[in-house]
């Protein structure tokens, strides 16, 4: 049986190898060797800390908001504690971006799907400061049963 697993697995896993990368661009005339497929996702589920901002130029528009997650977890002794992390969601797709800045609001319930990114925000003062955003490519609204 695990014989016939790596048989099948083998052709599929080779493939995944080859296949392009989405966006992928390249400054060398020759082709890689191999062209590696990576994967970079990831979904929240929390609460909106503010109404989402309209930012960026009017050439490059971007919605921003923050969104909180918790775990809770409980000490030794038995008492519980909850720590809070926040999460900066930015959207750029245009329809989204709209739907996004008119209906989602401060303290509602939101699951975002997208990808993380990595850069360097410069501050009023002319500071670098380097920031981790999640890149909106799907906005969840959820209503309050209250």
């Amino acid at each position: 049986m695990m014989q016939q697993s790596k048989r099948i697995l083998k052709p599929v896993l080779n493939g995944l190898w080859n296949l392009p990368a989405r966006g992928a661009t390249s400054t060398t005339a020759a082709a890689p060797a191999k062209i590696e497929k990576t994967v970079n996702t990831v979904t929240i589920l929390g609460r909106v800390g503010a109404d989402p901002q309209l930012r960026g130029s009017q050439e490059h528009p971007v919605v921003t908001f923050s969104v909180a997650t918790h775990t809770n977890y409980k000490y030794e002794n038995g008492d519980w504690a909850q720590r809070t992390d926040w999460h900066r969601v930015v959207v750029f797709k245009p329809n989204l971006r709209d739907t996004v800045l008119e209906y989602l609001k401060k303290g509602q319930r939101t699951m975002v799907q997208g990808k993380i990114t990595y850069g360097e925000i410069t501050d009023q003062q002319g500071n670098q400061k380097t920031s981790t955003s999640i890149i909106a490519d799907d906005v969840l609204f959820f209503r309050d049963s209250n």
